[in-house]
């Protein structure tokens, strides 16, 4: 028989400090019962059936189901949206939670919609565990500075390049994972060897321009320069993203890195020479440098 679960309700995109107060609540729920605690997602944003267009996400599904666990959850399960799934009256998609997921508890946020047309709403989603005998958990929105924390307030603070303030509203640093492919070498002619990073399909990307970030290879950091943009100085038009790890000496190619981004440093614009280039690129390394010094 499979061993019941403290369920934490939501899509989690970011996994932001608002995300984190449902994943508190859940693992000291399911500490308290000797259970498991688990997160139930979906494989899409609903958005993408309901509204027929889907936002562009924080992070790849990997990406957040990683955060969720570096956030103390057991078990990460994945349920498919599709119109089966939001045509479910929300009676049923509760059932379906005790029965195939079997659910001894519930979180979720004050304004956690569910089931048919968002009929279900935390409320009802109470009422309904009180009925099952289970613990249901309600936690209220977060706020900074006044401001609601929200997946969708977050995209827009990365798509204008307030990195740091986007930090502080996630609760940790913007990441992004993707494998290292074959570039045009550049970086290599003036010193600067960048790795080139596919972009998944679907997720935000950055305002163009430069970061300082810290690089996961093989289970080491790294300090990082990183260009999100077109390199106009080389004649680019495809969007990369290329980080110039610090300290780091080795064969990147084929290997999956994560990019942990902090701080924006300036837009990404087209210099008169590589030699100018490369000025500016060993600028940004002494801040990359100096930021994690003090961060």
């Amino acid at each position: 028989m499979e061993k019941k679960k403290i369920y934490a309700l939501g899509f989690f995109d970011g996994v932001h400090l608002g995300h984190q107060a449902l994943l508190e609540a859940c693992c000291t729920l399911a500490k308290s019962q000797g259970l498991e605690s688990a997160v139930l997602t979906f494989d899409t944003h609903p958005q993408s059936l309901v509204l027929g267009h889907a936002p562009v996400l924080i992070n790849h599904s990997a990406d957040r189901a990683r955060l969720l666990r570096d956030f103390g959850i057991d078990r990460v399960d994945t349920v498919r949206f599709d119109r089966q799934t939001m045509s479910m009256p929300w009676q049923e998609f509760f059932r379906y939670l005790l029965e195939e997921y079997h659910a001894a508890g519930i979180v979720c946020g004050d304004d956690f919609r569910f089931g048919y047309r968002g009929e279900g709403n935390a409320q009802r989603l109470c009422e309904a565990c009180a009925r099952a005998g289970i613990p249901c958990i309600v936690v209220p929105e977060r706020t900074r500075e006044g401001v609601r924390v929200s997946s969708t307030h977050i995209r827009g603070l990365i798509e204008n390049g307030k990195m740091e303030e986007a930090v502080s509203f996630l609760g940790h640093p913007h990441v992004l994972t993707g494998q290292v492919v074959s570039g045009r070498r550049l970086g290599r002619t003036i010193g600067v060897p960048t790795a080139n990073l596919l972009l998944p399909e679907g997720v935000i990307v950055p305002k163009f321009g430069v970061y300082a970030c810290r690089v996961q290879v093989d289970g080491c950091d790294y300090p990082a320069v990183t260009n999100v943009g077109t390199r106009p100085t080389v004649g680019g038009h495809r969007v990369t993203v290329e980080p110039w790890i610090l300290d780091f000496e080795g064969d990147l190619y084929g290997k999956t890195v994560t990019l942990q981004f902090y701080k924006f440093l300036r837009p990404e614009e087209k210099f008169p020479s590589l030699e100018a280039l490369q000025g500016e690129i060993l600028k940004n390394a002494a801040q990359t440098r100096e930021f994690f010094e003090n961060y």
